[in-house]
């Protein structure tokens, strides 16, 4: 059975988990696989989290919103990469047809209340934050002389020029984005004046063309960096990969402003650490070589 085990977990692992890391135990990735345990355990340590819960049947949705109205997430209680992933969903329509779409990831769902903020993946060790990095949704900035197609084929260029590929995706000019683009009345001949930002999705996923942005660790509040390490030491892991959103910044003290921890990451994608849009390239071989000493048990399990 544990050959067995070792065998579907390899085939997950290439299908799901190509380039995340590998240096927490079974113990501490089943104490945190689902955003069900991380919830529960930022609520009963007292740390900032959205109001939300859990739920299998969508009337439970429904009673939530009622209660807290809109806007709201939906997404899978297990998952990653933003699979599955809705927001923000601001009426019944929206809400019906994002709990379809998640509960096609995992059964059962998290809902919670939505905020608009800046959204961040902090990578912390026991030797402190390690990599901050803002996530941002694909998008282009406006000229008032080029159409969102030429905005996108110049950014499309940039990318290549970088490098980036194909950890950070180009931007295609068809489904989800003219999608998206449609439900902002637009489509891909819009000239957006000057400094206007245009948003192509509504996710920070890498997929759709989501991009990253270095920040530096030392514009990290010491009440910032004491909040990440103690998230890493109640769940007793080698490294965290951990998101939140915070209403005004990381440079700003998480009580001092709202904030939302949203979930932690066992596993973190660390490989798109290495391809920011805008910043500088953080040392990750220095990282690395420092978490591959780590004697990690049962890493070969699921």
């Amino acid at each position: 059975m544990k050959y067995l085990k070792r065998w579907l977990y390899r085939i997950l692992d290439k299908l799901f988990l190509d380039g995340c890391s590998r240096y927490n135990s079974l113990a501490v990735r089943k104490s945190s696989r689902s955003k069900l345990q991380a919830r529960q355990m930022f609520l009963n340590h007292h740390l900032p989290v959205a109001k939300g819960q859990v739920f299998f049947w969508p009337w439970k949705a429904f009673a939530f919103v009622k209660q807290y109205d809109f806007p709201v997430v939906i997404k899978p209680n297990v998952g990653g990469y933003s699979r599955g992933s809705y927001f923000p969903i601001e009426n019944r329509w929206q809400l019906l047809r994002a709990i379809f779409l998640a509960k096609i990831w995992w059964p059962f769902t998290v809902i919670e209340q939505y905020l608009d903020g800046k959204n961040y993946r902090v990578v912390v060790t026991e030797k402190g934050i390690d990599v901050v990095m803002r996530r941002y949704p694909p998008f282009v900035e406006g000229d008032g002389v080029r159409t969102l197609s030429e905005l996108i084929d110049e950014e499309n260029e940039v990318r290549r020029k970088m490098k980036l590929a194909p950890v950070i995706h180009y931007i295609e000019k068809k489904g989800v984005v003219k999608k998206h683009l449609k439900k902002q009345g637009l489509d891909f001949s819009f000239v957006p004046d000057p400094g206007r930002r245009v948003y192509l999705f509504h996710r920070v996923a890498l997929a759709p063309g989501g991009v990253l942005e270095t920040i530096s660790v030392e514009g990290v509040t010491k009440k910032n960096k004491e909040l990440f390490k103690k998230v890493l030491e109640l769940f007793k892991a080698n490294i965290l990969g951990i998101d939140v959103i915070m209403e005004k910044g990381i440079s700003t003290d998480f009580d001092q402003q709202q904030c939302i921890l949203l979930e932690v990451n066992s596993r973190p994608y660390l490989k798109m650490h290495e391809y920011p849009r805008w910043g500088e390239v953080p040392d990750m071989k220095a990282l690395y070589k420092r978490l591959d000493q780590i004697e990690v048990k049962d890493k070969d399990l699921f």
